[in-house]
């Protein structure tokens, strides 16, 4: 019963902060959610991406996020040899309370990075995202609080839906970002980057009302230096406000060379990450052929680690980027973490 409470507590939270956007603790390992600046910004030919998570896995399922992108550079041949144009699309998939409420993503993403000096260490770019959105809610397995009674959820609802078990949205919606990066010396990157999600404030309602999405409004940046030959340092942070919810998270990782090779490194990587108010999040990474794979799990110190067994949630990423077969290519400084 403590387990149906809190996860009633965490519905009406999500509801009367005006839908909250899914979101990932490895938020630097989801590109086109974080910011549609960051579409073609890596180096390498092209680059793709897949994120899962499942959320407070001890209360039935409360919500699990996939994700899978793949975005590439195009008209390298007529653009300034230093400049990069992308282009990129990405699904994404968003369950709620055990399945009840299913929501389905399909992006494309733009984004075009303009060189700032000679030698392409200081760029600056500005990305779009259109974003078609199916929103589907199941009502035979909902469960509604005027139908909680003393022997359970056994009254009759008075909400309604045109009779409809399976009641569906659907809208057009529109992102935008802006990213700069940096370099001193090509070994090392900083950024900084802002992007806001729903612009363009399409209306959003099962019953037929007028409910406007709020903007996701998004800061964010980091960077990585050598410490050693076979180490380096990797930080970064964001902070994301939308109607009344905030969230900021701060952290950093060690990477490990294990191969003593800079073109195509095999890399170990441990780290910690923090939720202010709500989690820990301790990271592992391995990468190895132009692939990273990393994994964290959130460790509740909020007032919600009673009934979530301070089990903040799995979640897994997958990167994968093609790099050029020209050995001779100047090397670009490039956002990681």
């Amino acid at each position: 019963m403590k387990k149906i409470l809190y996860l009633l507590l965490a519905m009406t939270v999500c509801v009367s902060t005006y839908a909250q956007d899914p979101h990932f603790s490895q938020f630097f390992a989801s590109p086109l959610t974080l910011n549609p600046a960051y579409t073609g910004k890596f180096d390498g030919t092209f680059r793709v991406a897949g994120n899962y998570r499942n959320q407070w896995p001890t209360i039935n399922n409360a919500y699990t996020t996939a994700t899978a992108s793949v975005d590439f550079n195009i008209l390298q041949n007529r653009i300034p040899e230093f400049d990069t144009w992308g282009i990129g699309i990405m699904g994404m998939n968003d369950q709620s309370g055990n399945k009840i409420l299913n929501n389905n993503f399909i992006s494309l993403s733009t984004a075009y990075h303009k060189a700032l000096d000679e030698n392409g260490y200081h760029t600056v770019t500005v990305g779009f995202q259109g974003t078609y959105a199916n929103k589907r809610l199941d009502i035979s397995k909902a469960d509604f609080e005027d139908e909680l009674t003393a022997l359970g959820f056994t009254g009759v609802t008075q909400e309604v839906f045109n009779n409809n078990n399976n009641v569906a949205v659907n809208y057009f919606d529109v992102n935008a970002g802006l990213l700069y990066s940096g370099s001193t010396n090509g070994e090392n990157n900083f950024y900084l980057g802002v992007s806001s999600y729903h612009v363009s404030r399409p209306k959003e309602s099962f019953m037929g009302g007028n409910f406007i999405l709020n903007p996701r409004v998004t800061i964010h940046g980091g960077g990585y230096a050598p410490i050693s030959r076979i180490t380096s340092f990797h930080g970064s942070f964001i902070h994301q406000r939308q109607a009344g919810a905030t969230e900021t998270v701060v952290g950093g990782a060690f990477d490990f060379n294990l191969n003593d090779d800079a073109d195509m490194p095999a890399n170990l990587y441990a780290g910690l990450w923090y939720r202010f108010g709500d989690a820990f999040i301790p990271y592992v990474g391995i990468e190895f052929a132009g692939l990273r794979l990393g994994y964290t799990y959130d460790v509740n110190n909020s007032s919600l680690s009673t009934a979530s067994q301070r089990r903040g949630g799995n979640e897994i990423s997958l990167i994968f980027v093609k790099k050029p077969s020209d050995p001779s290519r100047k090397k670009l400084g490039c956002p990681k973490f």
